[in-house]
């Protein structure tokens, strides 16, 4: 699958599952955990979401909020898939699949596969929590110690602005 918006940042194919499970191997306990989870949705709402949060304290945090629904969701899905994978072993990518169909989302994730799993959010509490409100997709930014560091509206075209902002926002360097 090729990757949206050409930058020559883009790798232009995103990793396979096993590629991705191999490139993520040495990860710390707690994001192996969400490795573990990959392309889950996980139930729970905003308590569930809160404690996952609480368990990551230490990593910076990039939670994505998203939609099958969504058209620019879906042009920057490949960009996460890629980025996610080169910075998954220091960072932890969390989704939430915001007003949503489960049957829809789980069809989306099952042919796009991410390291990471996304929170249910069918009525965007957890988005709201997050400050996610003005439209998807939305990427907010948490620092190590759990507090909101940035949030960026709209959707990520290339790799190299992720990771622009995984390095501002989030102190992060790809994987070893």
């Amino acid at each position: 699958m090729a990757g949206c918006g050409g930058s020559d940042a883009d790798s232009g194919s995103v990793p396979t599952p096993s590629e991705a499970r191999a490139a993520l191997r040495g990860a710390p306990p707690q994001l192996r955990a969400l490795h573990e989870q990959a392309s889950e949705l996980l139930p729970g709402g905003t308590d569930a979401f809160r404690r996952r949060l609480a368990e990551l304290r230490g990593y910076p945090v990039v939670v994505n909020a998203w939609g099958s629904w969504c058209g620019p969701c879906k042009e920057e899905f490949p960009v996460f898939q890629r980025v996610a994978v080169r910075y998954g072993s220091g960072v932890a990518f969390v989704g939430l699949d915001v007003t949503d169909p489960v049957g829809d989302a789980r069809d989306w994730l099952r042919d796009h596969w991410v390291s990471y799993p996304s929170f249910l959010d069918p009525d965007s509490k957890i988005a709201r929590s997050v400050g996610a409100t003005v439209g998807l997709p939305t990427t907010v930014y948490f620092d190590r110690d759990g507090e909101r560091a940035y949030a960026h509206q709209g959707p990520y075209r290339d790799d190299k602005a992720l990771e622009a902002d995984l390095q501002r926002y989030a102190g992060a360097t790809p994987n070893p």
